[in-house]
């Protein structure tokens, strides 16, 4: 195939994918399955037609997605919100991944009848869940889930994936070293772990420092460093034999939560390349996927699937989250969202290049599980969030026309304040509110729509200001406005 045909498929997949994200949105399935469907219908069990069986390829550019993916949502969790739910999320994550593992590799054994070590290989793939999915559903049927319940899956799920791609990784070294034992294992874990952390912290205030005394000509420079930035972290933490995937996403945390240069420009960057990894992760594996043989799984792999969901996942849960806050209703819920997503199949890759999976089974099967996953679960979150009664109303982030860069020595920052209801500030004018000299009302939301402030202007109740306002006035500021 000529590269002018090689670009213009990749184009039209591109665009193609982006387009029915918002089809995604209105049938209330995630993004991802559609990502999918098209890598399907271009592959050569499909109209499109193009051989792919590069398993080597489709890994690598996996992991690079993965990273990208991982450190995306690092940066967009915020701590100050996921305290509460530190030490559950941090169970669930290790322990509960561990015991889906085992509890579905038993399974695995049981249905299938494969050997002990394949069968704890395929449950490892699958151990980990996708909060993305979970909330691309939720948002397109407006639907959001009440507090702790969504600031635990979006930390449990971000941060569960190392555990699985540790767990994959090191069954694979045991069933190709048969010598070696599941004990040696441990000191891998703890190892893989602390070097991790390390690495990222220590990675993550060197970016801060660089990024913050370097000033740079050109703004566009900044996401440059910041892309290759990432790749640094992953490769230097898997050379000194640490977890690359957890050293991203701690990394993404750790600079998603402090101040500095070009912050807001890098992390609306970061999101882009988020997405844009996962249309070409997704529409690769969609290729490297055949659809006939995934008949010959079918019926295991639904098996497998309800297993997974009906036993490994509900027992993990409520096991890993023994002694939390958690009730009864939320509990199950938390149990039913742990929908599956592109780790899983980016895992089901190892095993291909390992040569571990010549005749693409543990491939094929994983895939069918993913897909019934989100079919199964995906479709029926909102269901059963308003059936267990942990459903909210979805509460969209405000979108304003201005934007203001703070950085780490800047004294001013940017913030948006709700006028509450019943306030003394409701129906004054801005001119007899007496705000502090140094903050600035720079535009008003009210009704869906801005309205620019003059000193005559009159306050009601539920209006957004968006102010500027100096970091010590920020209680003046608060006090005026009648907010707690």
């Amino acid at each position: 195939m000529a590269i002018e045909q090689l670009l213009i498929l990749a184009a039209i997949a591109l665009v193609a994918s982006v387009v029915l994200s918002k089809v995604s949105e209105r049938l209330g399935v995630p993004a991802l399955l559609l990502f999918l469907g098209i890598g399907m219908l271009a592959g050569s069990d499909g109209p499109g037609g193009v051989y792919f069986d590069n398993a080597r390829l489709s890994q690598a550019l996996g992991t690079v997605a993965l990273v990208y993916i991982l450190f995306a949502g690092g940066l967009e969790t915020d701590v100050r919100s996921m305290r509460a739910v530190l030490k559950p999320a941090l169970s669930l994550s290790t322990l509960g991944v561990l015991l889906t593992a085992l509890i579905t590799g038993v399974c695995a054994q049981w249905a299938l009848g494969l050997g002990w070590l394949q069968s704890f290989l395929i449950g490892s793939i699958v151990s980990s869940t996708d909060a993305a999915a979970v909330f691309s559903v939720l948002r397109s049927k407006h639907v959001s889930l009440k507090e702790p319940v969504r600031p635990f899956l979006e930390l449990e799920s971000g941060s569960n994936d190392p555990m699985a791609v540790f767990l994959t990784i090191g069954l694979i070294g045991l069933i190709q070293n048969p010598g070696r034992t599941m004990w040696s294992m441990i000191p891998l874990f703890f190892q893989q772990m602390l070097i991790g952390l390390l690495v990222a912290y220590l990675m993550s205030k060197v970016f801060i420092w660089v990024i913050n005394r370097i000033k740079l000509d050109y703004e566009g420079l900044y996401p440059v460093l910041g892309l290759g930035w990432v790749l640094l972290i992953y490769g230097v933490t898997a050379v000194l034999g640490g977890s690359g995937f957890l050293a991203v996403y701690i990394a993404g945390i750790i600079l998603g939560n402090f101040t500095f240069s070009n912050k807001k420009s890098l992390m609306r960057f970061h999101d882009g390349i988020a997405w844009l990894m996962q249309i070409a992760m997704f529409f690769t594996l969609g290729l490297l996927v055949f659809p006939r043989q995934l008949v010959m799984v079918a019926g295991q792999g639904l098996l497998m699937s309800l297993l997974l969901i009906l036993v490994g996942r509900p027992v993990s849960v409520f096991v890993g989250l023994m002694f939390s806050r958690f009730n009864l209703r939320e509990k199950l819920l938390i149990s039913w969202v742990g929908l599956r997503g592109s780790v899983p199949i980016v895992l089901a890759t190892f095993p291909l290049q390992a040569g571990l999976d010549q005749d693409h089974f543990i491939f094929n099967l994983v895939f069918f599980i993913v897909i019934t996953s989100v079919l199964l679960q995906g479709t029926s979150i909102p269901l059963v969030a308003r059936w267990l009664r942990v459903d909210a109303p979805l509460v969209r982030k405000r979108r304003y026309p201005i934007d203001f860069d703070d950085s780490e020595n800047a004294d001013m920052q940017l913030v948006d304040f709700i006028v509450p209801f019943g306030a003394r500030a409701a129906g004054q004018s801005i001119l007899n509110l007496g705000f502090p000299k140094d903050s600035l009302i720079t535009l008003i939301s009210r009704n869906e729509e801005f309205i620019l402030p003059r000193g005559e202007t009159l306050l009601e109740e539920g209006d957004v200001l968006l102010m500027l306002v100096d970091k010590k006035t920020l209680p003046a500021v608060r006090a005026v406005l009648g907010i707690r």
